[in-house]
């Protein structure tokens, strides 16, 4: 059987396909697993065993299903479910499975603050579509796999394995990103050595004010050093991770790296916390509001402008988890 899933964005998301890419894989007899992604994510599925071939999202959508047209697909999973995605199955007039965003639920939840949703992770919800295939959760957990041409060494960085806290400083919206402040709050409470993990220019200029208001070799800065790859291999060897609900969040779940994540308006009931079997090693941080969460994604300014869900946070309820783990 010839397969194609779908999803096109972002990292946390492309992550957590990857149980499904996986089990589809192993469990559908013979199957040939191609995955459709936008070219800026392709790292994240490339080096997967389990996927055969990379295909491009490009905005021509016409193109673009004449091109699939051509592999004879006998399924697709579409893990994305949005206008788009519609519009090129649609063009492609084959078998087509996909699962419910619960998108009214969480719309319920956001404007009302009536949460009617399920304790159930996307995960879950992915595999539930799946059930008609006879494919079913292996429960081996997310998947992160490292190209063989990674040359980053911690001794680069005069770094010995679990000796250090990485913290994720950025996100994709401010109300996702953990302040300067309750970042600078942390990092004067660890014991341990920290690294500042981040990309784009935001992020360094961030951690640049991190490192102005500290006293020298306090922290390494290491934000829009790295390739992706080269801040997961990071995250993997660190003793915790520090984060709010980002990309790199859902990345440390593959490895063992306790993951501590401060929820700024979004919330763990969307179901796209940071997933593992064993959870006893993620600790989700979130300050009770009536106004939240305020969005299912994120916003560019806290729309009360108090923005408590982050400045609220038990600082050092935080560290110490970071403490009793070891």
């Amino acid at each position: 059987m010839k397969v194609l899933i779908i999803r096109l964005s972002s990292i946390g998301d492309i992550v957590l396909t990857t149980p499904v890419i996986r089990c589809v894989k192993k469990q559908l007899g013979n199957a040939e697993v191609h995955f459709l992604t936008k070219k800026s994510f392709s790292s994240l599925v490339a080096n997967n065993p389990y996927v055969d071939h990379v295909k491009y999202w490009n905005n021509d959508t016409k193109a673009l299903s004449e091109e699939l047209t051509l592999e004879n697909y006998d399924l697709v999973i579409d893990l994305h479910k949005n206008v788009r995605t519609r519009l090129l199955k649609n063009m492609l007039k084959i078998k087509c499975i996909s699962f419910n965003k619960l998108n009214i639920q969480k719309w319920l939840f956001v404007q009302f603050k009536l949460n009617l949703l399920t304790p159930i992770h996307i995960i879950d919800r992915y595999f539930a579509a799946l059930k008609s295939l006879s494919i079913v959760d292996d429960q081996k957990g997310v998947d992160y796999f490292f190209p063989d041409s990674l040359s980053l060494q911690l001794s680069d960085y005069k770094l010995v394995p679990k000796s250090y806290v990485a913290i994720a400083i950025g996100g994709t919206y401010f109300t996702k990103q953990i302040p300067l402040n309750i970042i600078l709050d942390i990092i004067k409470r660890l014991d341990s050595k920290v690294v500042l993990l981040g990309g784009g220019e935001a992020d360094e200029a961030k951690a640049k004010e991190i490192m102005d208001n500290l006293r020298p070799n306090a922290v390494l800065n290491l934000c829009n050093k790295l390739t992706l790859d080269e801040s997961a291999y990071i995250i993997k060897n660190a003793s915790d991770l520090i984060t709010g609900d980002t990309g790199l969040m859902h990345i440390a779940s593959s490895f063992e790296t306790p993951i501590h994540c401060l929820w700024g308006n979004t919330h763990p009931s969307f179901g796209m916390h940071a997933y593992r079997v064993q959870t006893q090693t993620i600790f989700n941080h979130r300050v009770d509001l009536k106004c939240n969460p305020c969005s299912k994604l994120g916003s560019n300014s806290c729309p009360r402008g108090h923005f408590e869900c982050m400045q609220k946070q038990n600082v050092e309820q935080v560290v110490k988890n970071c403490q009793v783990v070891h």
